[in-house]
């Protein structure tokens, strides 16, 4: 299975579709324990990557998360933004030159995002951040290689996403409520779930090998 161009179009369009369709869920959680505007800023930060997406045409998937990366860090306000952007601007530099991505490439890419965000972050798993979704949602596909259960994949994210809400938030707003953090799902988290899920999805039905 690899990741090209098109698809890679076909995911983000996808991602687009499901955080404005979660918005106002988005902002809820954030509310909650965060400034309250998570879903707005995403939806705003996915919109200009939709229109960039739309007039844009690339020759390698590197090319298109670069592009993608510094439309989020401009685009998406509070903590997100620079999060989501250092994401892309990692894995374009991984993609440099590719056309097309094996899943061994894709996976090395989202494991330099991942890297990035922790760097970016200064979070580890367990502080209750989108790392708790993205460091597993990696190590499965690291373990599995070409034999990935993408139903399984779309489990595996959402069950880490709910447990964050059994986790104390250490890093971010949230983390000056304490103990009061637990109880609620971490905003990154739902939003690296839609992220995730949908890449899971356009493999399962739209990517050829």
């Amino acid at each position: 299975m690899v990741l090209g161009v098109d698809e890679a179009k076909r995911w983000l369009t996808r991602v687009n579709d499901e955080i404005h369709h979660n918005k106002g869920y988005l902002t809820n959680l954030d509310q909650a324990i965060g400034d309250g505007d998570h879903g707005i800023n995403m939806a705003r930060g996915f919109n200009e990557v939709q229109k960039k997406l739309t007039v844009s045409t690339y020759a390698d998937l590197g090319g298109l998360c670069k592009d993608i990366g510094m439309t989020l860090l401009s685009k998406v306000g509070g903590a997100s933004g620079p999060l989501y952007g250092t994401v892309f601007l990692k894995m374009s530099g991984v993609l440099k030159g590719c056309e097309t991505a094996s899943i061994d490439e894709l996976t090395a890419a989202l494991d330099a995002g991942l890297k990035g965000i922790e760097e970016r972050g200064k979070a580890k798993p367990g502080d209750k951040t989108m790392i708790d979704v993205w460091q597993p949602f990696i190590q499965y596909l690291q373990k599995n290689g070409e034999s990935i259960d993408w139903d399984k994949v779309i489990i595996l994210v959402k069950e880490k996403t709910e447990f964050t809400k059994e986790m104390e938030a250490k890093k971010g707003r949230a983390a000056y409520l304490g103990k009061r953090s637990i109880g609620h799902i971490d905003p990154g988290a739902a939003s690296s779930n839609i992220l995730l899920t949908e890449l899971a999805y356009v493999f399962k039905g739209e990517v050829t090998s």
